[in-house]
């Protein structure tokens, strides 16, 4: 048995956002970036300075990462959106579920090939269950991967691009799929990587590093778990926040750990008990990361 590793970092961001999700690094600028889903905000951190710059947004977003033109791409409640990082314009690419107003996106990432992987759920919990689907999205072209997905969560990619992760987080178990390295497509059926189904938390967002280790985030166990490319659970850092949502490499090497986390559905007495609930922090441990891909227009 693991015992938990005491968190040793330090905050990063002393806000409680409502779902903090979807955070990436650019290492041209120094900057983190990472969505507050359900306040249907974008969050840009300078990490140097500290400074946090909110930009509003007109839907609900849940995965921003950098594009082969200098621009973002977001994952959308209704598809792929564009968006201009100097003059925030904003222009819907990929249409994807937006005749669905009542689903949403959720976990995702760009695979090493320039495919964007990720995951729609429904807004509200009734009728989640199964409601989902994984999509893969490669210069605008939709190919559903994964359907009947309740909770999509869990994606990355081995640094090769050789194996996908993805999760169901109300059935928490936690799969990997051989993958195509130059298109991100799966080449057979997917495989249990970790059945943590009998245990309690969520199986959140992840991260992969360079010797192929997953970091995933324990929704509602305030934790992130390492584990072995065999699925071995080799450690558990502590973060201060329960309700933990989705780690992300930063620094000019990825050699550090930025930890999201959420205060949804935390009422006042449940917020005192839980100050740091939305917090972001840096984990505090020195790692052998990997940048996030590029999606390639």
């Amino acid at each position: 048995m693991n015992e938990p590793v005491p968190f040793s970092g330090k905050i990063l961001s002393a806000v409680n956002d409502m779902l903090g999700e979807g955070p990436t690094y650019d290492p041209v600028t120094g900057k983190a970036w990472w969505l507050n889903i359900l306040e249907k905000e974008l969050i840009e951190l300078d990490l140097e300075t500290g400074n946090r710059v909110v930009h509003e947004l007109p839907v609900m977003a849940s995965v921003v990462a950098r594009t082969d033109n200098g621009q973002q791409i977001l994952a959308t409640e209704e598809g792929l959106y564009l968006r201009d990082v100097q003059t925030g314009k904003l222009a819907l690419v990929t249409p994807i579920e937006n005749d669905r107003p009542d689903m949403r996106s959720n976990d995702g990432r760009v695979h090493p090939s320039g495919a964007l992987w990720y995951g729609t759920m429904k807004k509200g919990q009734e009728g989640r269950k199964g409601a989902g689907t994984i999509y893969h999205v490669a210069r605008g072209v939709v190919t559903p991967l994964f359907t009947g997905i309740s909770i999509p969560n869990g994606i990355c990619f081995s640094p090769d691009g050789t194996v996908g992760y993805f999760v169901d987080t109300m059935e928490n178990r936690y799969m990997r799929v051989p993958v195509d390295a130059s298109t991100g497509l799966p080449t057979a059926e997917p495989q249990i990587f970790v059945d943590e189904s009998r245990l309690p938390g969520g199986v959140d967002g992840s991260v992969c590093d360079a010797d192929g280790y997953v970091w995933n985030a324990r929704w509602n166990e305030g934790a992130i778990n390492r584990y072995s490319p065999d699925g071995e659970l080799t450690a558990v850092y502590e973060v201060p926040a329960k309700l933990t949502t989705c780690p992300a490499f930063i620094g000019p090497r990825a050699e550090r750990l930025l930890v999201t986390s959420s205060r949804e559905g935390l009422d006042e007495e449940a917020l005192k008990k839980d100050p740091q609930a939305g917090y972001t922090y840096e984990l505090g441990v020195t790692v052998k990361g990997v940048f996030d891909h590029v999606y390639k227009l």
